[in-house]
């Protein structure tokens, strides 16, 4: 997917004050010597001030969001949510879901993951999907460092989440290891109704060269929950790749039927049969794609115009606002909000 419009977002000013409930926001930048440079996101988080808005990850595509800059953090304790995006994504892709849990009173961070984002996108570097955890590893580090916020957070209430390719991200943080024979094996066959099978053939990608770091525990001991919407990479998997995943698990799966895209869809997989402890949630009218931000009503006709994919066209009778909000309320309860 190309993506060209929808992740390249401005930031606007608002003069209006905004209620005490509008989540902070600050930018975020941690040196990551596992890339040679600086991972970069942002911190959303609850805060008692009111202030002047500022809307973030909005373009003529998508809605974005309003925080308040550089506000002051509530007191705790909050949970806090280390939060990865798609594959080709932008943690500006997930600003709904942030300020929808620091609304909540979470504490979220998201992060750019270097090679697999938007602007900096390398498909085979991309796969290296263990750098992912040490991205979010590293925050970790971070912010249980930064004495402003290491005194507001549960440590009892950690989560790893993540969308599509992030969400394999959380599981592997959580426990789950990869098994990049099953994987290589399942795109043999799925090779014509895979999107990521398809993808990997046309990169002339050879998976087994990377068998022995693609099915190492990359596991975060400090992680105690993981919410995955539309997980990637499920396939392939046996029981004993999931027995090390931590307990408290939610899996988001997004359509049904035709509308279920095969690389995510963890039910046709078996993957769900092998966390039969996890809650699932399964949203329908729905596709993959509605998890990215709200669509203005040009933005369907500026994809059109632009040969991009048709990311703001969802399946008749899909409710995007509400979708957005069944996984916030789903989260937020899994953490006690």
């Amino acid at each position: 997917m190309k993506l060209n419009l929808m992740i390249a977002l401005a930031v606007l000013a608002l003069p209006a004050m905004v209620a005490a409930d509008t989540p902070g926001f600050r930018p975020v930048s941690v040196e990551a010597p596992h890339h040679g440079r600086p991972v970069t996101g942002g911190l959303w988080y609850p805060t008692e001030a009111a202030g002047h808005a500022t809307v973030i990850a909005e373009n003529p595509v998508f809605f974005g969001v309003k925080v308040i800059e550089d506000a002051p953090v509530a007191d705790g304790p909050a949970p806090l949510v280390l939060l990865s995006h798609g594959l080709g994504g932008h943690m500006r892709s997930v600003a709904w879901l942030a300020r929808g849990l620091a609304e909540r009173g979470a504490i979220v961070v998201a992060v750019n993951h270097p090679n697999s984002t938007w602007g900096d996108f390398d498909m085979e570097a991309g796969l290296d999907h263990w750098t992912r955890v040490a991205d979010l590893s590293l925050v970790l580090d971070t912010v249980l460092a930064d004495p402003e916020l290491a005194d507001r957070i549960d440590p009892d209430r950690i989560m790893a989440a993540g969308f599509s390719f992030g969400g394999w991200t959380a599981l592997s943080m959580g426990g789950v290891t990869g098994r990049i024979e099953g994987y290589a094996a399942h795109c043999d066959v799925y090779v014509a109704t895979s999107s990521h099978c398809q993808d990997l053939a046309r990169g002339g990608i050879e998976l087994k060269d990377r068998a022995e770091a693609w099915n190492a525990s990359y596991k975060d001991a400090r992680i105690t929950h993981v919410a995955a919407i539309d997980p990637a990479l499920v396939w392939g998997l046996e029981r004993t790749d999931t027995e090390a995943l931590v307990e408290n698990v939610t899996l988001f799966g997004l359509g049904e039927g035709r509308d279920r895209l095969v690389a995510t869809d963890f039910d046709a997989s078996g993957f769900v049969g092998l966390v039969p402890y996890a809650r699932v949630e399964r949203l329908a009218p729905a596709w993959h794609f509605s998890m990215l931000p709200l669509c203005k009503l040009a933005g369907a006709a500026i994809l059109k115009e632009e040969n991009d994919d048709p990311v703001c066209t969802d399946p008749d009778g899909a409710d995007r606002v509400v979708l957005h909000q069944s996984v916030i309320d789903r989260i937020a309860n899994d953490l006690e909000l």
